[in-house]
C-alpha cells in the first residue's frame, strides 16, 4: 500500500522483473523503466495523453479517482477523458475500464479544500453506459466511502491514530460528509485489513463509518420536494400511482411493489429482463423528475437527467435468495427494496437511496412506513436488497415544524485496487 508521500516517491533507478526477462538486464543508465516508456515505435513520442489515476472500490461501487490538479484546467475537456477511461459509448465498454453497469462506472475528482474545517472536496461523475454522457447531478454514497481512504493514502489530510476523521464536502450536492478511517500503526496510512463485512462484497475489510451531515434537500433544498410524504402520480398508460418523493443525499421516488404487480423480491436479472416493468419504472421516475423540476417531460428526463432521481419499489419483509444464492430471512430486515440506477436494477442498494429509504421509514403515511415490518434495534433501519441486508442509522428529530435530519450514518468498506497511468487518445 502506498505511504502518505506516495505521490512524491520517485521510481528512478527501479526496474521491473520484465526488464530482466526481456533484455536480460535492467534498463541502461539514463533510460526510463519499460513500464514508464511511451507506447509506440522506438523513438516516437506517445500519441496518447496520460493521466494519473487510482482505481478503487467504495462500498458496492468502483471507479477512477483523480486529483483535480492532474486533470486539465478546462473542465470542458473532462468528459472526453472520463468517457474514454470507461470505454463509452460502447455498451460493452471493451476499450475501457467500465463494468457495463452504473455502479462500476464512477468518476471521482478530489482536491484539498480551502474551507476552514474541511479537509477535501470532491465531485462525482456518473458515466452513462452506452452513451457519450457523464452526469454530475448526483453524489455517489458508496464512492464517498472511498474518498476518505484515498485522501489518507494520498497524503491529503493529517493523520491521527488510531482513527482519522476526514471532513469532506461533496460538490455535486454541496453537502458535508464525515468518514472515519482506521490507521495502520506500522504503515501510518489506511488500515486495509479488518473484520467488517458488507452485503455485496466478498470477504472482510477495515470498517469505515460514513456520516452524511444534514443530507435533506441535497438537490431541491427540501426533504419533501412536493411538500407531501405521499403523492399520486398519473403514469401514462398505467394510471394513478401512490408514491413517496423525497430528497436525502440524492432525490428518490419510491412506490409499493404490489402496486406495480411485483413481489419485491425479484433479482436484478429478472427485473432487467422485464422490458414492460423497466418501461413503467422509467415512466415513474420521469414523472417524479418533472414533479421536482428537473425535466419538462418524460423524454427530457430520460435523455438529460438519467441519474436523478433514482426510482425504487418496496415491500414488507420477505425471505428470498440473494444473487449469490444465499438465503436472506424476512426476520432480519425491516423493509425489502429494489432500486433502479440509470435504467438497470442495482445489484445491492445505492447508499444515497438507502439513506432516503431509511428516512422515509420514519415518515407517517409514506409508502415505506406503510410496508415496514416490526422494527429491530431502535434508531436503525435494515434494508433487504439483491445482495443481502444493509443497516442504516438515520438521526431524526421531531420539531414543531416537522422532521429534521441532522445525519444519516452507515458502515462501509473500501479498497485501492490499482493505481497507475491512464492512456487517452488525443
Amino acid at each position: 500500500m502506498p505511504e502518505n508521500n506516495s505521490r512524491n516517491n520517485a521510481r528512478i533507478g527501479k526496474w521491473h522483473p520484465a526488464e530482466r526477462k526481456i533484455f536480460g538486464r535492467p534498463p541502461a543508465k539514463g533510460k526510463r523503466p519499460l513500464w514508464e516508456r511511451s507506447p509506440g515505435r522506438p523513438g516516437e513520442e506517445s500519441r496518447m495523453r496520460t493521466f494519473k489515476t487510482v482505481f478503487m472500490r467504495g462500498g458496492t461501487s468502483k471507479g477512477c479517482m483523480f486529483h483535480r490538479e492532474d486533470l486539465p484546467a478546462d473542465r470542458g475537456e473532462w468528459d472526453s477523458i472520463f468517457l474514454q477511461a470507461m470505454g463509452d459509448p460502447d455498451p460493452k465498454q471493451i476499450d475501457g475500464m467500465g463494468g457495463t453497469v452504473s455502479s462500476n462506472n464512477k468518476i471521482v475528482i478530489v482536491w484539498k479544500s480551502e474551507e476552514p474545517g474541511i479537509d477535501v472536496e470532491y465531485l462525482v461523475g456518473q458515466v452513462i453506459v452506452g452513451k457519450s454522457q457523464v452526469d454530475y447531478k448526483s453524489n455517489c454514497g458508496n464512492m464517498t466511502a472511498a474518498v476518505g481512504p484515498y485522501a489518507v493514502e494520498e497524503g491529503m489530510v493529517p493523520i491521527t491514530e488510531p482513527i482519522t476523521t476526514v471532513h469532506m464536502l461533496n460538490r455535486n450536492t454541496d453537502k458535508y460528509i464525515d468518514v472515519t478511517v482506521p490507521i495502520d500503526p506500522e504503515t501510518k496510512t489506511f488500515a486495509q485489513e479488518g473484520d467488517c463485512a458488507i452485503a455485496g462484497v466478498d470477504g472482510t475489510a477495515a470498517e469505515l463509518k460514513v456520516k452524511f451531515l444534514n443530507p435533506a434537500g441535497a438537490k431541491t433544498g427540501k426533504l419533501l420536494p412536493t411538500g407531501k410524504c405521499l403523492d399520486v402520480l398519473d403514469i401514462p398508460g398505467f394510471g394513478p400511482l401512490k408514491a413517496t418523493i423525497l430528497d436525502v443525499s440524492n432525490p428518490m421516488v419510491l412506490v409499493k411493489a404490489e402496486d406495480i404487480g411485483m413481489t419485491g423480491t425479484e433479482l436484478p436479472e429478472e427485473i432487467n429482463g422485464n422490458q414492460e416493468l423497466c418501461d413503467l419504472l422509467e415512466k415513474i421516475r420521469g414523472m417524479a423528475c418533472c414533479r421536482m423540476g428537473f425535466a419538462k417531460d418524460l423524454k427530457d428526463a430520460t435523455e438529460n437527467s438519467p441519474a436523478v432521481p433514482k426510482v425504487g419499489y418496496v415491500t414488507s419483509p420477505k425471505s428470498y435468495r440473494d444473487i449469490a444464492g444465499n438465503q436472506v430471512e424476512a426476520e432480519d430486515m425491516d423493509i425489502c427494496a429494489r432500486v433502479i440506477s440509470v435504467f438497470k436494477c442495482h445489484k445491492a442498494c445505492p447508499l444515497t437511496s438507502a439513506s432516503a429509504i431509511s428516512v422515509a421509514a420514519a415518515m407517517k403515511g409514506s409508502v415505506v412506513e406503510q410496508m415496514m415490518g416490526k422494527k429491530g434495534q431502535a434508531g436503525q433501519v435494515r434494508i433487504g436488497h439483491p445482495s443481502g441486508i444493509m443497516t442504516m442509522v438515520p438521526e431524526l428529530v421531531e420539531t414543531e415544524t416537522g422532521l429534521e435530519l441532522p445525519s444519516v450514518g452507515v458502515q462501509r468498506t473500501a479498497r485501492r485496487i490499482m493505481d497507475g497511468t491512464l492512456y487517452i487518445r488525443k
